[in-house]
């Protein structure tokens, strides 16, 4: 009998290495973009900002901003 392979779900937030990695950006500018995506879809001050979020509001498709995540 086989044993099914459990399949690791893909991270749904992004944090600020993740940023740095996907625009370039240095430590400060990544915090102050995920501060404005946190703004515009009214999230308390530190709340996470999804891969769908930060996609909507940089206009990079989801899928290559997941290419990029650090895990």
């Amino acid at each position: 009998m086989a044993v099914p392979i459990r399949k690791i779900p893909v991270r749904a937030v992004i944090y600020i290495k993740d940023v740095e990695n996907i625009t370039g950006r240095r430590d400060r500018a990544a915090r102050k973009l995920l501060q404005a995506i946190r703004e515009k879809f009214n999230k308390p001050k530190g709340g996470f900002v999804t891969v769908r979020e930060f996609s909507m509001h940089t206009g990079i498709d989801e899928d290559l901003v997941r290419e990029f995540l650090i895990d």
